[in-house]
């Protein structure tokens, strides 16, 4: 039988879902689970290079972990942890710091922009892709979904293995970026790509009333001043969801009211949040039974890390012998 390749994807506990979330990544991880050896991480060391409420993260991480769940990640078909829960993480990323150039993660595009946004910028912002090469190759990952915004760092991970290899030694793979389908999704605002900090999303998990709420006020195509006035789908984000979430035969029908004024953005907003509705009503339903059932989510997370640490701990001892950082000492006499 051959052995399934090993992917790993990480995101940050930013609590619930949203559907960008959804789309940009975690639909798709469903669709890998069934087809390789799936590592998904919660990736809450990532999250604290940034400011955040220490007493806030358990909630975080736990409802990202029911609410990944709720989605579609199976944990009979892929494994799911936190990142903390796994000590090797950080270790390994000190162990690739001493042959990672500086200059390489001064490069590094996000970095460049988070960076100009902060009067300080601090070491684990400038670390931050040393420990996703670690997150990486601690399972001997060979393959990480990701957006075009996030093949830099798979590159990099790249070459972070082939100066440890060059230096001790062939051991670690070179992961490839598997980059799908990409799901860019604009906020309801129309004006930047959906955040929770910034409020223009939609939950994963919220209501019907609720989704309905946030899309009745959502811009439109601002040329439709009047219910008589054509517009241009392309130019309308409510257009661009129908395209992620409606069949066919509403994105036709969506595009060919607008284009003609058939239709009026009210009529395409409600035919768009009943579709929203339609598929995340299951995730809505699993959420509900698993906040019922809190235990499930986190033996989920307890199995995930015994097994991460199991693997963890052959890859780091390798890598320690390998670099003279483990046996091979003096003996000592009587001993």
């Amino acid at each position: 039988m051959t052995k399934k390749k090993r992917v790993f994807s990480g995101i940050q506990p930013s609590g619930e879902l949203h559907i960008g979330n959804y789309l940009g990544a975690v639909k798709n991880w469903v669709e890998l689970q069934e087809q390789y050896e799936c590592f998904f991480c919660i990736v809450d060391l990532h999250a604290v290079t940034q400011p955040y409420e220490p007493e806030e993260m358990p909630a975080r991480v736990f409802d990202m972990a029911l609410t990944l769940m709720a989605a579609g990640l199976d944990p009979e078909k892929c494994t799911i942890f936190v990142q903390s829960h796994v000590p090797q993480h950080a270790e390994l990323a000190w162990l690739f710091n001493t042959v990672t150039p500086i200059g390489e993660l001064e490069r590094m595009t996000q970095y460049k922009d988070k960076a100009s946004r902060q009067e300080s910028v601090l070491a684990g912002l400038l670390n931050y892709p040393v420990l996703q090469a670690a997150d990486i190759l601690l399972y001997q990952a060979e393959l990480v979904p990701v957006g075009e915004d996030q093949v830099q760092h798979v590159e990099l991970t790249r070459e972070i293995a082939r100066k440890w290899n060059g230096r001790f030694g062939e051991y670690f793979p070179e992961p490839e970026a598997l980059v799908g389908e990409v799901r860019r999704v604009m906020g309801l605002d129309g004006q930047a790509k959906m955040s929770k900090s910034l409020g223009n999303t939609i939950g994963l998990l919220e209501s019907p009333d609720e989704i309905w709420a946030k899309l009745r006020p959502a811009v439109t195509d601002p040329a439709r001043v009047r219910r008589e006035d054509p517009g241009n789908p392309f130019v309308c984000n409510i257009f661009s969801l129908h395209r992620h979430f409606s069949s066919p035969a509403d994105i036709a029908w969506s595009e060919h009211g607008c284009r003609t004024a058939g239709i009026g953005c009210i009529d395409c907003k409600r035919r768009l949040a009943d579709n929203i509705i339609k598929e995340l009503d299951p995730i809505r339903e699993r959420a509900m039974e698993l906040k019922r059932h809190p235990e499930r989510v986190a033996e989920t997370l307890e199995r995930g890390a015994e097994h991460c640490r199991e693997i963890a701990s052959s890859t780091m001892q390798e890598a320690l012998a390998r670099m003279g950082l483990r046996g091979g000492g003096p003996k000592v006499k009587g001993r």
